[in-house]
């Protein structure tokens, strides 16, 4: 199985941490970047500071990725780690967070980050926290009544995740912390059998209309002239500019880009320019209508999804509408919550 180390491309001003998101169930996609779940508990709940602290990120640790067919690991050195939480906090990001990787949310900002350089003496401890050397720390301010009560109290959300860009290779393992960790677990022998040196291409696709192209261009054409305001997350950023270039987007970019126009829809229609909300031009940067057809017919084209699908339909009932995942019955589900009026 091939494994793929992340790592800051220092000529790509795109590379990098952009938002911190509190997450029920970390999830590894093309995107996002999150560990197991287990790993990534919130370590401490200070309820009167209303504070979060846990990792943010964990040097060396193979992490599962799949991509259609496609079965391989990755994962991120001590030095990529200590960059990015560099470069995270030199591009002023303390502020920028997401909830479930949906959904940009106000009132998180990260007051406290730290690299373990001792894991004994190190202030993780004070938290029962026994995470490696090189893991990036923080502490999360949360001045959000809302998502404090809601789903930090419930437990609706329990850890830290990471959005963020990255460039990738395929390499032997170089850090003996790394190889440990894959011997651990079975797989040092599985990754040295399919090392070669060059870079790993994913499967990707660049198929989509000329539509799809255009509506991105036009968002980047407004926000040139009139900034984002307070619209989109980093990732609907992105994706504006990579259908803007015609870049190759992965299959779980499309399934990605597949639910968010189908989520989205009552933003669309309660928005009738760019000027009004954040509806349509958000949904014009993932491509508009035309990419929401062109998703739907590549994944049945992949052989991902059928004709009716349940991923075809509206994920939540009427009153209700979709806050990022939850698992039930050992499955990754839509989670509904009510609509505030």
């Amino acid at each position: 199985m091939k494994i793929v180390e992340l790592i800051i491309d220092e000529t790509d001003e795109l590379n990098g941490i952009e938002a911190i998101s509190i997450v029920e169930n970390p999830a590894i996609e093309e995107d996002f970047v999150a560990l197991k779940s287990q790993e990534f508990r919130f370590a401490e709940l200070d309820k009167d500071k209303k504070l979060l602290v846990g990792p943010l990120l964990i040097p060396n640790k193979p992490i599962y990725r799949r991509n259609g067919e496609d079965e391989y690991y990755i994962y991120f050195s001590r030095d990529t780690v200590r960059k990015a939480s560099q470069k995270y906090l030199k591009a002023g990001n303390q502020d920028q967070s997401t909830l479930e990787h949906e959904t940009k949310i106000d009132g998180l900002t990260l007051v406290e980050s730290w690299i373990v350089e001792d894991t004994d003496k190190d202030k993780s401890r004070l938290y029962s926290m026994e995470v490696p050397v090189g893991t990036w720390m923080g502490t999360v301010k949360v001045e959000n009544d809302d998502i404090w009560n809601d789903y930090v109290k419930t437990g609706k959300v329990k850890g830290f995740s990471i959005e963020g860009y990255f460039a990738d290779k395929l390499e032997e393992p170089q850090d003996k912390g790394l190889e440990e960790e894959l011997e651990a677990e079975g797989l040092l022998a599985q990754v040295l059998s399919v090392v070669e040196a060059e870079d790993v291409e994913l499967e990707s696709y660049n198929d989509y209309p000329q539509g799809v192209v255009s509506n991105a261009k036009k968002v980047l054409e407004f926000v040139e002239k009139n900034g984002w305001g307070t619209c989109g997350t980093p990732v609907g950023k992105r994706r504006a500019n990579q259908l803007a270039n015609k870049e190759k987007i992965t299959v779980s970019t499309i399934k990605r880009m597949q639910s968010y126009l189908i989520r989205h829809k009552k933003d669309l229609e309660a928005s009738t320019s760019y000027t009004d909300g954040c509806g349509m031009l958000m949904y014009d940067a993932w491509g508009g209508k035309a990419a929401l057809r062109w998703s739907e017919s590549k994944l049945k084209e992949l052989g991902i999804i059928e004709a009716g699908d349940e991923e075809l339909k509206e994920p939540c009932w009427k009153g209700y509408e979709m806050v990022g995942f939850k698992m039930k019955n050992g499955k990754k589900v839509p989670n509904c919550v009510p609509i505030k009026k």
